[in-house]
């Protein structure tokens, strides 16, 4: 399984910007699919957004279309969460997990392998 380690987050102004990084290793990252999903405490997990092993098909929820953007780095072995026009709601702490010639799922089940994440807080 490939291990993933999650970087980026922090606390930011409502309307400001975050850039997650998540850097996997012990795999070939061009094989999996990689997702960002994000947990409020009390809450289920809650996909993001997701990116196919080919990177030729991405996935967001409905709630951060036109604000996030997924990405990757084969070459560095990276995957990117770009997180603009952060809103309060947006707090939650953010995991990256990858899924092996995955098609980039918006379901948890999905995915074997998962980060420690990292907290992002949106202040009003």
């Amino acid at each position: 399984q490939v291990q993933l380690v999650e970087s980026g987050g922090g606390l930011v102004q409502a309307g400001g910007s975050l850039t997650l990084s998540c850097a996997a290793s012990g795999g070939t990252f061009s094989n999996y699919a990689m997702g960002w999903f994000r947990r409020i405490p009390g809450k289920e997990r809650d996909f993001v957004a997701a990116i196919k092993w080919t990177g030729s098909s991405i996935t967001y929820a409905e709630s951060v279309k036109g604000r996030f953007t997924i990405s990757r780095d084969n070459a560095k072995n990276t995957a990117y969460l770009q997180m603009n026009s952060l809103k309060p709601a947006d707090t939650a702490v953010y995991y990256c997990a990858a899924d092996i010639f995955g098609a980039g799922s918006s379901s948890y089940g999905a995915y074997d392998s998962w980060g420690q994440g990292t907290q992002v807080t949106v202040s009003s």
